[in-house]
């Protein structure tokens, strides 16, 4: 019997490992046995939201829905419940206090820039007569509060991998280059994102050719391109990173929805698993080097409510089911990255 639960063991301790690959086992870390935080539902919460984003005054236009005109206020008020455990609130004082004198930075595309006004905006809302400074240098913007010499940058750079642009105006996408690595390495702290870009099309094709090692060609299956792009990434973190020094998260792929336009609570299924996720998780699981994957899709699958619909950037004209309205849905992910970075 003692050997049979010895080998059982070691099989629940392998299928833990292959769902996340070489991810580090975050949950365990927390000390809560049998607990996913990513798995679990959305709690009407009279607690919530943890701030007022009314407060913050750098949101971006496309996020600010409450500035914007939006009236109902439910879709603040959700809380996320993981299975089995209950997930440390945010503590703002805490998360500043566990990064003093560090470099935080997010790459990638306004999901990214999303989910950094998100942190930055609660920061700010624990604090808001601290002193910040914020500037922006070229694709780069950099928010530091100079009491715990602390800086959250975001790099907007939406494929990870480079686009050039040649002398006759054509772009190219090069999926083997990583131009921007040499800023990523000079961070304590990275949260990387890429997958909507990969998908325009038109004239919101970032690209007119693609380069591929030797090869140059004009287009190819997304997915085999953002798979090829990810794996040029993985390469880079694996050779280059000591990730005991440089923590390493990679934001799950942030679902959108086809029609978000009047939705006030969260629905109660989700859209299944996302095809950019799996291939996300292929990638990670095939890596040497410890990377945490947010994985916030299944989540944000629910939220039909949270995005800023007719309240974003475009209003009526162009209703917003991709981006997360601040505050809201995103502040979650944020708590997800603390709750997180504490363990690790």
């Amino acid at each position: 019997m003692a050997s049979f639960s010895l080998v059982l063991f070691f099989i629940v301790i392998f299928m833990l490992k292959n769902v996340d690959g070489k991810l580090m086992n975050d949950v365990n870390k927390l000390g809560l046995n049998n607990c996913d935080l990513f798995n679990g539902n959305w709690v009407y919460d009279d607690d919530y939201p943890l701030y007022d984003s009314s407060i913050c005054p750098f949101i971006e236009k496309q996020f600010n829905c409450l500035n914007n005109g939006r009236q109902d206020r439910d879709y603040l008020k959700y809380r996320w419940q993981p299975h089995g455990c209950n997930l440390p609130r945010f503590n703002a004082k805490h998360f500043q206090h566990k990064l003093k004198g560090k470099k935080v930075m997010f790459v990638g595309d306004s999901l990214s820039v999303d989910q950094w006004q998100s942190l930055t905006c609660m920061l700010y809302a624990a604090d808001p007569q601290a002193k910040y400074i914020s500037k922006r240098n070229g694709s780069t913007s950099f928010f530091t509060f100079p009491k715990y010499n602390t800086s959250y940058l975001i790099s907007r750079n939406v494929f990870l991998v480079d686009i050039v642009k040649m002398e006759n105006g054509t772009r190219v996408l090069q999926l083997d280059s990583l131009s921007a690595a040499a800023q990523w390495e000079e961070m304590d702290v990275l949260i990387f994102d890429t997958w909507h870009w990969w998908f325009h099309t038109g004239r919101k094709q970032a690209w007119g050719f693609v380069q591929d090692g030797s090869s140059t060609y004009k287009d190819a299956n997304r997915v085999t391109l953002y798979e090829k792009a990810l794996n040029t990434w993985a390469k880079w973190v694996d050779s280059k990173v000591d990730t005991t020094k440089t923590k390493i998260f990679f934001q799950g792929v942030s679902p959108d929805h086809d029609n978000c336009t009047g939705a006030t609570r969260p629905s109660e299924s989700t859209q299944g698993p996302h095809p950019g996720e799996i291939v996300l998780e292929k990638v990670l699981r095939g890596m040497n080097k410890s990377v945490h994957l947010l994985n916030v899709t299944k989540l944000s699958q629910y939220r039909v409510d949270g995005h800023p619909s007719v309240y974003g950037f475009g209003g009526h004209r162009n209703v917003d089911c991709t981006h997360w309205c601040i505050a809201g849905v995103v502040d979650t992910w944020n708590v997800l990255l603390s709750a997180i970075l504490h363990q690790i």
